[in-house]
């Protein structure tokens, strides 16, 4: 199995140089004159001992020789493998870009009844085989909010129920401390080791601060328990703008950037080299509707402002599309997919989440992540841009056939026509029907994907392993 890695040769430029450095000083003026609120006693320890000080305003200044000493030490390139091991999703200054879902959510929008509902265990196994089954689906995010599991061990019961029908890269979030350090259990006997897990994650931890300028201890031991495993870890604090950040673009990049680059000072105390992601989802709070938007203009164009500070630093960056504010599939949420997933293949963004995501994070549809597979599968062939050269002018070619000639019986032609994009929900038939085949063909793939899709096995020690575990968790989710 190999990832999938798209030529990304056309882009937007958000921010200019100049704009990309005075972002980062104000953000070192903030770190070291204004400072932080940390929580979590092994953090504030760790910063203590690099020469940061805390007042009696319980602010800890960060100097800004720590934030350049741990951007030195961050590692430019992160690889993540898949759950035999294999390398699958690499991240470095090539500007590659990868897609994923969920594995689980609040609700799921039904698709076999059209109905939003609450998200079961059971739909876990669907939502792995349908990422498992699309070629634009590098990963999934198991976080741990099915209505029927436990609520002290869901995080550890959809882990493992995803880890079961999903052999590509696990993005992870706990509902606690206890369910981190499981999952790093669960996956080292996976894995084979501790040791081997290092070595080979196929996982990647997430968790955030709290905007503004608030580190909670559960998400800074978070940050140290990831950086003492080598467990690569995002850090994404979601600024909403006029409520949680500053009504200004500039002003939540530099807020949103000073939340990042603490949570980078800390992973880098706590275990210098440890593998780090950017992680930024800047967006608005809605004043008619008190949401924080997922599918607002102002979210993709910051996201892509905050990949290039990403890529200023040389630090993978983690950002958000393929989602929308809509509660079921139709015009607005196939539009804002198409945007954002157009945006971010125009931008640095690196590993992308969220894919599928309905009503402002609320429900997630499998349809919109098939439609999605689809949409990105065309864009990339936008993003691979226009090649010049003098094979590509093709003007020996084109002086053969001459005025009022054709091309369709020509070698050249037949060599190369594969190369054009052939979608396979959209239709280009020259007769069409009274009504539309997509939703019905996205249904039919969802079938197939459901029947037929048989996910790569876990081997016999692996299995084993995970059954023991499961069996641990076992009878405590209600009948």
């Amino acid at each position: 199995m190999t990832g999938y890695t798209p030529e990304r040769n056309v882009g937007i430029t958000v921010l200019e140089i100049n704009q990309l450095r005075s972002i980062h000083e104000s953000t070192l003026e903030l770190m070291e004159n204004a400072g932080m609120r940390i929580e979590g006693e092994k953090a504030r320890g760790l910063l203590k001992a690099g020469g940061c000080l805390t007042g009696k305003d319980n602010l800890t200044r960060i100097p800004s020789r720590l934030v350049n000493k741990a951007l030195k030490s961050a590692p430019k390139e992160i690889v993540l493998y898949t759950r035999d091991g294999d390398p699958f999703i690499t991240v470095n200054h090539e500007n590659q870009v990868f897609f994923g879902t969920h594995a689980d959510q609040l609700e799921i929008l039904d698709p076999f009844t059209g109905r939003v509902r609450k998200f079961k265990k059971a739909d876990i196994a669907l939502m792995c085989k349908v990422a498992e089954a699309l070629p634009n689906i590098n990963f999934v995010l198991s976080v741990g909010l099915a209505s029927d599991m436990p609520p002290k061990t869901q995080s550890q019961a959809a882990f493992i129920e995803t880890v079961r029908n999903f052999s590509k890269p696990i993005n992870f979030s706990t509902n606690d401390l206890q369910g981190l350090k499981d999952i790093i259990e669960i996956a080292s006997a996976v894995a084979g080791s501790a040791e081997r897990l290092r070595q080979k994650p196929f996982i990647f931890h997430y968790c955030e601060p709290i905007p503004p300028l608030t580190h909670p201890a559960e998400s800074t031991d978070k940050l140290c328990i990831c950086a003492e495993h080598s467990i690569p870890v995002v850090y994404m604090p979601y600024c909403m703008m006029g409520g949680t950040s500053a009504m200004s673009f500039a002003g939540t990049l530099v807020q949103c950037n000073a939340e990042v680059l603490t949570g980078l000072v800390i992973s880098q105390l706590a275990n210098k080299g440890t593998p780090f992601i950017y992680g930024a989802m800047p967006s608005i709070l809605d004043m008619r509707t008190t949401i924080g938007s997922y599918g607002a203009p102002e979210l993709h164009l910051l996201i892509a402002a905050a990949s290039e500070m990403a890529n200023h630093y040389g630090i993978p960056f983690y950002g958000t599309a393929g989602c929308t504010d809509a509660k079921f599939l139709d015009e607005q949420s196939v539009a804002e997919a198409t945007f954002q997933i157009f945006s971010t293949l125009l931008s640095y963004a690196n590993i992308i989440h969220d894919v599928g995501i309905m009503d402002h994070c609320n429900s997630v549809s499998p349809e919109l992540v098939v439609l999605a597979d689809e949409i990105i599968e065309g864009l990339k062939h936008y993003s691979r841009g226009v090649r010049v050269d003098n094979e590509s002018l093709t003007l020996d070619l084109i002086k053969k056939v001459g005025p009022g000639g054709h091309f369709l019986n020509e070698e050249h032609t037949l060599a190369n026509f594969k190369q054009i994009w052939y979608p396979n929900l959209f239709s280009r038939r020259m007769s069409q029907g009274s009504e539309s085949e997509v939703r019905g063909r996205i249904r039919q793939r969802l079938l197939d994907i459901r029947d037929n899709h048989i996910p790569p096995r876990l081997d016999e020690r692996a299995g084993r392993e995970l059954q023991a575990w499961d069996t641990r968790f076992s009878g405590k989710a209600p009948v």
